[in-house]
This record gives C-alpha cells, sequence and structure tokens, in this order.
C-alpha cells in the first residue's frame, strides 16, 4: 500500500473513536479491488474476461448444446479466438482468462451470458438453458482471482443473462425479458443498478425469435447504435433518439442473423471489431463515420454467437 493509500485509510479513522469512512463503493473501487467498471458499450475498452475454448468443445451433442449441426474445427476455433485476443491486446485491452469451467459445457466460450458488469462490480447470471446452468460458478471464481468485486448473484427462480442488458450511459440501461431472463431475473438486475445511481430502466421485450439484446442492438459510438429494426420495440429507440442517438438500420437481415452484423464490440466510441461477412452493414457504418476492424470468427459463430458474445467487459473509460 502506498504512503497515499495509508493515509486515506488513518483519515477514515479520527479522533478517539472509530468512525465510518463515508464514501461510495465506486469510489473506493481503485484503492482495495483494482481498476475495474463499466457504464457504457462504446468507453475506450480497457480489460476483458475471456474462455479460450477448452476440453468442452472437444466432444459434445451439437444438437443437445445448440450448437451447429456442422462439425467444429477445434484447433481453428481456438486459433480464431487467439486473434481476437491478440486483436484486443493491440489495442491496448487487458486480456483475462476464465482458466476453469466444466468439460460438459461447450457454451462456455460465450462470456458475456455468464456476467454483466457495472460501475460497482459484476452481477453473475443464472442462464435460461439447463445445459449452460453452471458455467457461471467458473466465471465467479476467474473474477474472484482478479479481484473483481462480485455485486449480486442471481438467485431464487431469477433467470438472467449478460447480453439481456445494454448500457446507453451512467444513468440509463436497456434491460429485457424473454426466454433467458424472466421478472424475477430483471427485478433482481432493476434492483441492484437503481442502488447504483441509475435512474431509466428500458424495459425491451425480446421477440420470440431471439434471446439477447446484442443480437438486435448495438452502439458503435455515443451517437451511433445500429438496429435490427423490424425487431426492436419502438419505445426503446424513442429513448435512444433523445438522448441523441443516429439509428441506423440493419440494411440485411441475413447478416443480422447469419453473419452477426449487429454483434460487434466497440474498442472505443467510433471504432469497433466485427465479424467478417458482413459488407452491408460494415459499409453503412463507414458511411456513418465509424471505423471498422474486422476478424474470421466462422467457427466461433457454429455455436450461434459472434465477437460480443464471448467477450465480457471488466473496465470502460
Amino acid at each position: 500500500m502506498s504512503e497515499e493509500e495509508k493515509r486515506l485509510d488513518i483519515d477514515a479513522i479520527p479522533g478517539e473513536r472509530w468512525f465510518p469512512k463515508e464514501t461510495a463503493f465506486e469510489d473506493d473501487m481503485n484503492l482495495y479491488w483494482g481498476d475495474w467498471g463499466v457504464a457504457s458499450e462504446v468507453d475506450k475498452l480497457r480489460a476483458v474476461l475471456l474462455r479460450r475454448p477448452g476440453k468442452e468443445i472437444e466432444s459434445f451433442d451439437a444438437a443437445q448444446y445448440r450448437f451447429s449441426d456442422e462439425p467444429v474445427d477445434v484447433e481453428l476455433m481456438r486459433a480464431q479466438h487467439d486473434r481476437v485476443a491478440e486483436i484486443y491486446r493491440e489495442h491496448g485491452v487487458k486480456v483475462y482468462y476464465v482458466e476453469e469451467q466444466r468439460e460438459d459445457r461447450p457454451n462456455a466460450i460465450f462470456c458475456r451470458d455468464l456476467m454483466f458488469m457495472t460501475p460497482e462490480g459484476a452481477i453473475i447470471t443464472r442462464p435460461g438453458m439447463a445445459a449452460r446452468r453452471g458455467e457461471e460458478r467458473y466465471i465467479a471464481k476467474a473474477l474472484a482471482d482478479i479481484g473483481v468485486p462480485i455485486v449480486r448473484t442471481i438467485n431464487g427462480d431469477g433467470m438472467f443473462e449478460g447480453a439481456n442488458a445494454m448500457w446507453v450511459d451512467r444513468e440509463t440501461v436497456v434491460l429485457s425479458t424473454g426466454s433467458r431472463c424472466n421478472r424475477s431475473g430483471y427485478e433482481q438486475v432493476e434492483t441492484e443498478l437503481r442502488r447504483m445511481g441509475v435512474t431509466e430502466i428500458l424495459h425491451m421485450q425480446q421477440p420470440y425469435s431471439n434471446i439477447h439484446i446484442d443480437g438486435l442492438m448495438n452502439a458503435a459510438s455515443h451517437d451511433i447504435v445500429m438496429v435490427h429494426a423490424s425487431q426492436v420495440p419502438y419505445d426503446v429507440l424513442d429513448v435512444l433518439k433523445k438522448k441523441g442517438y443516429k439509428i441506423l438500420e440493419a440494411p440485411s437481415t441475413t447478416e443480422v442473423r447469419e453473419t452477426f452484423g449487429c454483434n460487434f464490440v466497440a474498442l472505443e466510441p467510433g471504432l469497433i471489431l466485427m465479424p467478417e461477412g458482413n459488407p452491408r452493414c460494415q459499409a453503412m457504418l463507414e458511411d456513418n463515420g465509424i471505423k471498422v476492424i474486422t476478424v474470421d470468427i466462422s467457427e466461433i459463430m457454429k455455436g450461434r454467437g459472434a465477437l460480443h458474445c464471448i467477450t465480457a467487459f471488466l473496465k470502460r473509460g
């Protein structure tokens, strides 16, 4: 502990008796936990948590775990995942890994679903699919090992996955219900966010055909958001427009549904990492001032997820 940190601790115990240190948890984060916290989908990306494909993808029943029926090239999937991590590092992002995981959980590569990062730490989720339950235990362990505080674990009859929430700004979050987030899970997350100072929760009802927000809507900067317009409620987009966002309607349903044109990761405002194979979405973003880097994750996408799905944000800003 530095002399300044020692002084801050001592200052919290003045006089002859013990007195509380009346600071907010967020204010204490760097001092006691580390440089963690997220309240944006686009602020400069500083740290992420990934699961490099392990034994869990070497032998499994694709139908049971909702993977593609096509054979999985294990080494290619790992190589593509390594390339994504390399790009993150090239842009100054610290990459952490979930080192342990159940060997019967091939979907564990999709870390976004297993946690949702806030300014005060991580909310550990409770996946909707039985085939994914238990993965979250190892996310919690990885977070504890590196010093990320866990502010809540979804419990009771709650279901919630991290991709059912999206930061708009420090006071605004989109939170969706559907097959992967029920009312109990929604209310548990809402309680934590409101306690942290979020004043506006935009409820988004997931359509029957979709499970997560990031398959339908994603921000590329503080004033550009790409959406699958026919699947995102008017009320949600109306709020975003009033907050100054320009709504880009993804020009290809095929790209949104099959090659994950909306499932990109902002490295900083106006610079995104996007899956290869989405030329129309890419062109629209670039025509609106967004810089786009593409990467081949074709083997990863056989698991019906893409870049945003495999990336759990730990620090932005």
